[in-house]
């Protein structure tokens, strides 16, 4: 933890490798204002990785990095560490990152914890402060919170989190939870989702030109089933709704 409080923290997760989404979110203003630029993961795993990897990187120190499951998983498969990667646009985004990129990606934290005026000590993370893929929701049971939360330091008041790609803020046992949503692969409804911390919690959704944005993907990424991936989720095609009935039976709740 760095001892400086923070006056706004722009958060970003879950790019995904969508280069115009990111792009959209990185020229509003109250980004381009922010002391710092907080990237909960999944940055990399989607149809441009190297393109979204070098522009956050060119934009130096203000970024502040963490991995997600997907990342992790795309160093695991260059390393040989694993066979195949479960996301099926997963082999092609490692595929087109350098060695040096590979590198990068391994040396990134699951967790950071920073000093917000308003929010006090706030914790960063991927998908929960313990595990970088297992599943907490807006309407997870109190019980849900208590088991991913126990290990979190009692003056860490804020968690902030992404991974399950839809946006909300919710109160889990006196503590605020904040989930980001997803700049490149939203649920629910179409556009670039971020977050706004500092002295509050403002979620955001930035709207940005989609079909000129799939168009671009379809020119710019050979995958052979680009065409098909940019407008499903770019057009935010899973709804909310699909995304919970989903989710819902990992997040512990078919066993209650």
């Amino acid at each position: 933890m760095t001892d400086t409080t923070l006056h706004r923290v722009a958060v970003l997760s879950d790019i995904h490798g969508v280069l115009p989404a990111l792009e959209a979110v990185l020229a509003e203003p109250e980004v381009a204002a922010a002391e710092r630029i907080v990237l909960t993961g999944d940055i990399t795993a989607g149809p441009q990785p190297a393109q979204v990897l070098a522009l956050l990187r060119a934009q130096g120190e203000r970024v502040l990095w963490i991995a997600g499951n997907a990342d992790r998983e795309l160093v695991e498969y260059r390393r040989g560490e694993r066979p195949e990667i479960p996301d099926p646009i997963g082999a092609y985004a490692a595929a087109q990152l350098t060695d040096e990129d590979v590198e990068f990606l391994a040396t990134l934290a699951t967790t950071l914890t920073l000093t917000v005026r308003g929010l006090g000590e706030v914790l960063f993370c991927h998908a929960t402060p313990r595990d970088d893929e297992e599943i907490v929701l807006v309407d997870s049971r109190p019980a849900r919170w208590t088991e991913v939360l126990a290990d979190v330091p009692g003056t860490v008041r804020t968690i902030v989190c992404g991974h399950t790609h839809m946006p909300y803020v919710r109160l889990a046992h006196g503590r605020l939870v904040v989930n980001a949503g997803s700049v490149g692969m939203p649920y629910g409804r179409p556009g670039a989702h971020w977050c706004l911390l500092g002295p509050g919690t403002d979620l955001r959704v930035t709207p940005y030109d989609i079909p000129a944005a799939v168009e671009r993907l379809v020119a710019e990424c050979d995958w052979p089933g680009i065409a098909e991936w940019a407008d499903y989720y770019l057009n935010a095609r899973a709804t909310d709704t699909e995304a919970l009935e989903a989710f819902g039976v990992r997040d512990g709740r078919a066993g209650s």
